[in-house]
Parts: structure tokens; C-alpha cells; sequence
């Protein structure tokens, strides 16, 4: 068996893991059917031009077929933008200018209308032969990779700022959900990558033995990356929640002057109040908490109390909040009347929502685990 064959196997497989996952997404019931249908969607057009892999020759009775597949390529990419921006996003939605993420899709299957499309075949074949020797055909190719790496770039651009808002404006301290996307975000990276290898390498050494196996390595590459999708999707139950895009980062909202806040006595005041509130009322222990439900509770508008927050007490919302659950988590595992109570028991009731959220950010900041803290409580 070939490593020709071996290729084969391996696209075969991914590409019917890539529909069966794109084909549960788009039956499934769920509140987040966008970010699912943009999913479908991007994997679609994956396996669309995963297709290649199992093409031998080129396929000579499907012309416009595989003309349309070339064009697939110029919506990969906006594609997945979209669903990266909807998965960091639960308020994302589709509006009129996002239109002008087709235009290069449109272009090319003009430019293939007028070559391919309405001609017979030998009028086809000669295009074809003739596509790399045309001016535009290049142009089209270099916007390709161009378009590429604007849709990454703008892709971990997304995940970052949608990251910093949750810190910012957020309780729950498992951002795995962006972390994964961000992970997935550099595997596509490095299998467009493989594919930009393969093209340097038939250009400089043509169709050879160098190149088939580069090739093989895509269509392992590509099996790879199907399944750690997966596998990250399986493993993030939560992987569509996403944050609300009307928050900004901080400095957005801030002026650039309190870059480098000084705390006069009016902010001392506001810092005391707020502590003494947290101490009182224990807003900590809602699970769901967010800096606008914090905002109403304090009678504060909602940017005032995120720079009093993030600037002058220098912390992320994400930490302010979770140094309070981990003081009353610290309380009940030192009190013997409580010792009956579980790990997960109390986590629940200091207000976090996941084992490993609470034992990351216990040992955060203690120094040691849950367990631990109860058996040698410092």
C-alpha cells in the first residue's frame, strides 16, 4: 500500500467526520444555532476542498464541478472568521455589511464563468491549461493568501479582546472555551501552512516524489486537525456561551490619562465602600455574576466601577470577585462544623461552577490545593 493510498484513507476519514460533525450541527436543538450554522458551514467548505485529496487526475467529465470547489477556497477563511466572531460573541449576528466577505468568492466564479463555466469542453481544458500563465488568474492566488492571513490575523485578534472583556467584566474563571478556540485557531494556521509548503515545493521542484509526500502529510494534517476539533468541542461543554461584543476592554472606555491612575481620597472612599459591600453582602457567591449585576447592586455606573476596578485596585473583575470565593472557601474548610461538606459541595456554595476552576484558582492564590488547605489550614 502506497503512501498514495495511505492519503487517501486518511482524507476519507476526515472528510466524513467533518460532515457527520457539520450534519449534527445544523440538526441539532440549540439556542446557539448561528455560531452552529457557521460551523456547518466552514467544515463544509473544508471538506469541499478536502476532496482533493481523494482526486487522482483531474477529473475531466466534472469541469464545473471542480471549478466551483477552486472557488470554495475564498470562503474558508471568512467563514471561519465569522464563526470565531460568534463563538466569542452570544449577540453576533449577521448584518448587510458582512456581504463583503463574498465578493472574492463572486469574483472568482465570474472569472471561471467566463472561462469554464458556459464554454464546451475543449474550450475548458484549453483555459485551464492557460489559467497560470494569466495575470489575474496570479492576482486572484496572491488574494487568496492575502485574504488568509487577514482572516487569521483578525481571527486571534477577536479571540484576545473577547478574552480580556470576560477577565474584565466576568466571574467565571474557565475561559477554556477561548483558549481552545485560540489552539484551533493556530492548527488551522498550521495546516494552511502545510499547504503553502506544498505549493513552494511544486514550484521550485515541480510534480515529484518531494512533493506527493508533502502532500501525504496534508492529508494526514487534515485528518489531525478534524479530530482534535473534536475532541476540543467534546471536551468544552460550554464552548458556545461567548461574551456580549457591546462590552469593551477597559482602555477603550477609559481615557488615556488614567493609563497610570492616582488614587485620590474620593477613590479611597469608593474602594472602601465597595470592599465593605463584598464583605457584607457577599455578591461573590451568584455564580452568573457579572460587573453590571455587581454595578446595580453598588448604585455605580457600570464604566466607573470597571475603572475603579481594573485601574486603581489594579485587578481584573475575573480576580476581584474570585479572591473573595477563595477567602470563604478558606472559612468553611477551616471550620470543623463543616468538615461533612465536600470539596464540590463547597465550591458550589462560595459561588464557582467547576472542580478545576476552583482548584486552579484555590491554588492561585494559596499555594496548595483544597484538600491540602483542609488537612494544614495556614
Amino acid at each position: 500500500m502506497d503512501n498514495f493510498t495511505f492519503k487517501e484513507i486518511a482524507a476519507f476519514i476526515g472528510i466524513f467526520l467533518v460532515l457527520v460533525l457539520a450534519l449534527f450541527l445544523i440538526t441539532v436543538k440549540t439556542k446557539n444555532k448561528l455560531s452552529n450554522y457557521l460551523l456547518a458551514f466552514f467544515l463544509f467548505t473544508t471538506a469541499a476542498d478536502g476532496m482533493k485529496f481523494l482526486i487522482r487526475d483531474f477529473p475531466i467529465n466534472y469541469i464545473n464541478l471542480e471549478a466551483f470547489r477552486w472557488s470554495t477556497n475564498y470562503i474558508v477563511s471568512a467563514s471561519f472568521y465569522l464563526y470565531v466572531l460568534s463563538v466569542c460573541y452570544t449577540n453576533f449576528r449577521f448584518k448587510p455589511k458582512h456581504i463583503i466577505h463574498l465578493i472574492p468568492f463572486l469574483v472568482f466564479n465570474a472569472f471561471m464563468m467566463w472561462g469554464i463555466y458556459f464554454n464546451d469542453r475543449p474550450a475548458k481544458i484549453k483555459f485551464i491549461n492557460s489559467m497560470n500563465d494569466m495575470l489575474f488568474f496570479q492576482f486572484l492566488l496572491y488574494l487568496f493568501e492575502v485574504l488568509f492571513q487577514v482572516y487569521f490575523i483578525a481571527s486571534f485578534l477577536a479571540i484576545r479582546k473577547a478574552r480580556k472583556v470576560y477577565l474584565e467584566n466576568y466571574t467565571n474563571p474557565n475561559i477554556s472555551a477561548l483558549n481552545a478556540l485560540y489552539k484551533i485557531t493556530i492548527l488551522y494556521y498550521v495546516l494552511h501552512f502545510i499547504v503553502l509548503t506544498r505549493w513552494l515545493v511544486t514550484y521550485i521542484f515541480g510534480f515529484g516524489e518531494i512533493r506527493a509526500w508533502i502532500v501525504t502529510i496534508d492529508g494526514f494534517a487534515f485528518l489531525f486537525c478534524t479530530c482534535w476539533y473534536l475532541f476540543v468541542a467534546l471536551n468544552n461543554p460550554d464552548f458556545f456561551r461567548g461574551v456580549n461584543s457591546d462590552l469593551k476592554p477597559i482602555e477603550e472606555v477609559i481615557s488615556e490619562e488614567k493609563s497610570s491612575p492616582e488614587i485620590d481620597e474620593e477613590k479611597n472612599k469608593q474602594i472602601y465602600s465597595l470592599k465593605e459591600f463584598m464583605i457584607k453582602n457577599e455578591p461573590y457567591l451568584d455564580s452568573s455574576l457579572t460587573i453590571q449585576n455587581l454595578a446595580e447592586q453598588v448604585e455605580m455606573p457600570v464604566k466607573e466601577l470597571s475603572a475603579l476596578i481594573n485601574l486603581y485596585m489594579n485587578k481584573h473583575f475575573f480576580d476581584f470577585i474570585n479572591e473573595y470565593r477563595i477567602e470563604k472557601a478558606k472559612e468553611i474548610l477551616k471550620d470543623p462544623s463543616k468538615k461533612e461538606l465536600t470539596i464540590l459541595e463547597i465550591l458550589y456554595e462560595v459561588g464557582f461552577n467547576s472542580k478545576s476552576s476552583f482548584s486552579t484558582s484555590f491554588k492561585k492564590y494559596t499555594g496548595t490545593t483544597p484538600t491540602d488547605f483542609r488537612k494544614n489550614p495556614k
